[in-house]
């Protein structure tokens, strides 16, 4: 059986690529989390739905990187999995994150630096064995800095820029490196956003993309595709143009 880890198995997009997952063939899941109900009550679902698969419970600190070193050492022992989604993160409220300092520091660790840790301590076992493949979700936030998210953009921007040189380290080897890039999705984390009138795509639909991008070694992934032409055009607006902007 295929062998898949799960870093933040508790976000919706990373529940809904499980499901589609298991519903593929039995797998042997390793589902990582920093809330162990939380946790389980994922690995209940997914067993329910494929009660010939392997899942697992591994709970952990996701912000320490001795701990996260250890930890893959551990689920690499035996050999390293076909494939590693990293996909926690959190979405913050960004004049919260003006305002606190603290706020700030722990957005910007959780959603770029704790998700470079994680890919770099796979990625070296998985250079060693030729082979694998390794996903990150990152978002379109990373693609430029707007003033209405610009602290999680600015991680999200760390984590396409690390992704992208992870990309060319591992370009000769058999390793792939996926880096994903949602447009606003219907989960929990953006509860908060409806009111503002955000056009949300499916989590289903997301993963979806997500798990048919994984299986290629598809080096980007918009999704929805629009989010190609959207940000393509965000990125190359005039700064005289952009700063009139209200996004």
């Amino acid at each position: 059986m295929k062998k898949i880890v799960i870093v933040g198995a508790t976000s919706a997009m990373a529940e809904h690529c499980a499901r589609l997952w298991v519903q593929e063939s039995p797998k042997v899941l390793v589902l990582a989390g920093r809330d162990q109900t939380k946790t389980e009550r994922v690995a209940q679902d997914l067993r329910v739905r494929s009660p010939q698969s392997e899942i697992t419970v591994q709970v952990l600190n996701f912000l320490d990187p001795d701990c996260i070193h250890e930890w893959v050492e551990g689920v690499t022992a035996d050999g390293v999995p076909d494939i590693v989604l990293i996909a926690h993160g959190s979405l913050p409220d960004q004049m919260d994150c003006q305002q606190e300092l603290g706020l700030c520091e722990e957005v910007l660790t959780v959603n770029g630096v704790s998700p470079a840790l994680f890919a770099e301590a796979f990625a070296n076992p998985m250079q060693r064995a030729n082979r694998g493949t390794l996903a990150i979700i990152g978002s379109v936030a990373g693609d430029r800095g707007r003033k209405s998210n610009y602290v999680y953009g600015a991680a999200k921007g760390l984590v396409t820029r690390y992704a992208q040189g992870l990309q060319h380290r591992l370009a000769r080897t058999n390793v792939k490196v996926v880096l994903i890039k949602p447009g606003p999705t219907d989960t929990p984390m953006t509860e908060r956003l409806k009111a503002d009138g955000v056009n949300f795509a499916e989590v289903s639909d997301v993963a979806k993309t997500i798990v048919v991008g994984v299986a290629r070694g598809t080096p980007l992934i918009y999704t929805p595709r629009k989010w190609i032409l959207i940000m393509m055009i965000v990125r190359h607006l005039p700064r005289f143009i952009f700063n009139r902007m209200d996004i």
